[in-house]
């Protein structure tokens, strides 16, 4: 069985092959199938968001592909950013002006709780759906700490790690991500088929 990630996020495909490689002969790119496309995220959730990637790139490829979507919420926001965590501020994606939006939107506010979401989805050729979900939880700080990571990193707080997700080497944070966790949910997921 081969499988697709509908990413090219290298990042994240090291992370994907690592959990899951011993249940795929092959794990593919979308680029190493050729797969030049940019998917529409329409949905209103992670799960709508995942989903509706994962059954792009299996129809176009007509073999199993696995797509994740993720983001930051925060209580004190009603869950937001959600879905728009990539571009909070605006289209053009930049994590800074994200960061600096968040922190403006939660001035003043002492409920600073949050949670990072990832919901993974995986389709088969035959149809078949298996969803898995991940979350990592922490809160907002009043400022960026540490240089690491990517995205909201600087600012989320990690209970577990009792520091940022910016100040946390890649390992330390791989070990609490909200990606990982969703990603051995899935995994304990496709093991319990197997037996």
């Amino acid at each position: 069985m081969k499988l697709v990630i509908a990413s090219n996020n290298a990042h994240k495909v090291r992370e994907i092959k690592k959990i899951l490689g011993n249940f795929f002969e092959e794990i593919f790119t979308m680029k190493e199938v050729g797969l030049d496309i940019e998917i529409e995220e329409t949905g209103e959730t992670f799960e709508e968001n995942s989903k509706i990637k994962a059954e792009t790139v299996m129809k176009k490829c007509n073999i199993a592909a696995l797509a994740d979507d993720s983001g930051l919420c925060v209580k004190a926001l009603n869950g937001a950013p959600g879905v728009y965590s990539a571009r909070f501020a605006g289209e053009e994606h930049d994590d800074e002006k994200n960061i600096d939006k968040l922190l403006s939107e939660l001035k003043g506010e002492s409920n600073r709780q949050a949670e990072f979401v990832t919901v993974i989805t995986l389709v088969y050729p035959d149809g078949k759906t298996i969803k898995a979900e991940g979350r990592t939880e922490g809160e907002i700080t009043e400022a960026r700490k540490g240089t690491g990571g990517f995205g909201y990193d600087p600012v989320f707080y990690s209970y577990e790690l009792n520091k940022t997700f910016g100040e946390a080497t890649e390992d330390e944070k791989n070990s609490v991500s909200h990606r990982g966790k969703a990603l051995e949910n899935l995994e304990k997921i496709i093991k319990n088929e197997k037996k």
